[in-house]
């Protein structure tokens, strides 16, 4: 048998150490945790990757409203839509929950740009429903076929009944299903701009960059008040009484990594800042960069758009 050289039996002995670490730390969490965990984060610079039953369909919440971004912005590519395009507010699309748009007059006409931020920064339901009505639920989901996403799909309006032949699971799932692997795919396609638009995947990046609702992922992650300049992590969010969920793109000093969390049959369903599945989030995400990049985030996102060297 021959003998491995000094430095390839360090390496043998370190490097899996490490992602072991990782995981038995990741495991140990929700271990503890009263509901159940479903998570996948790959760094995008090393492409080691950290996992918790990824493969698993749950509730997606509002994460879904996600791919419908994306979905847009393929259209502004394609030169179907226009970002500047007016979007008019209806009676017939204001509904309750998340946003600001439900207590406004109709009438009010907004550009598409800002009724998707308005979808992705406040997760506002009443945005969401205008931009279904101009993308389409059928683009959305034939888009995430093609990606190869078998396990993602939109399923109707926010506060809406189901319209049309469904999926024998909509009832399951509410609004949208997912996979924790699949949403990060979605994050990542983003970040490696697939869409071949690089202006225009900047642009969906600092979208999330401004997302409001800091007390999940970034929680023990951020330094800074996020308000006053672009945060290091772009996310979506999604929540329900027994669902917290949270996909985000993170810069940290040591590179760009993608974190998916969801957390379904919660048994503390309160809506205050204490909710333990936010907080459970936001250690999650404190262990994988902290793994990953003791140093932490990034002070300055210098290339928020790039081809990560492993895909």
């Amino acid at each position: 048998m021959k003998k491995l050289c000094l430095c390839c039996a360090i390496l043998l002995m370190t490097v899996p150490a490490k992602a072991s670490d990782l995981q038995k730390k990741i495991e140990a969490l929700a271990a503890s945790y009263q509901g159940h965990v479903a998570l996948y984060a790959k760094n995008l610079t090393t492409g080691e990757t950290v996992s918790l039953d990824p493969e698993r369909p749950v509730q997606t919440a509002s994460v879904i409203k996600l791919p419908l971004m994306l979905q847009a912005f393929e259209q502004v590519k394609a030169g179907k839509l226009n970002l500047s395009a007016p979007v008019v507010l209806t009676k017939g699309n204001q509904v309750p929950g998340s946003g600001i748009l439900n207590l406004l007059d109709p009438g009010l006409t907004l550009s598409l740009k800002d009724t998707i931020t308005l979808m992705m920064t406040l997760s506002d339901n009443t945005a969401t429903n205008m931009v279904i009505d101009v993308v389409g639920l059928r683009p959305t989901n034939e888009m995430l076929a093609r990606m190869g996403l078998h396990n993602t799909y939109f399923y109707k309006k926010v506060f809406k009944p189901a319209e049309g032949p469904m999926p024998t699971d909509q009832k399951q799932f509410g609004l949208g299903k997912t996979t924790a692997e699949e949403m990060a795919k979605v994050m990542e396609s983003i970040y490696r701009c697939d869409m071949g638009d690089r202006g225009l995947c900047l642009q969906m990046i600092t979208i999330m960059r401004n997302q409001q609702y800091r007390a999940m992922l970034p929680r023990y992650l951020e330094r800074a008040d996020a308000s006053e300049d672009l945060s290091a992590i772009a996310d979506k969010i999604g929540a329900l009484d027994d669902v917290r969920n949270d996909v985000a793109l993170v810069y940290t000093q040591r590179g760009p990594v993608i974190i998916s969390i969801f957390t379904y049959d919660n048994a503390d369903k309160s809506w205050t800042p204490e909710n333990k599945a936010e907080i459970l989030i936001g250690r999650l995400a404190q262990v994988i960069v902290n793994t990953w990049s003791p140093e932490g985030l990034t002070a300055k996102v210098t290339e928020p758009v790039g081809t990560p060297a492993v895909k």
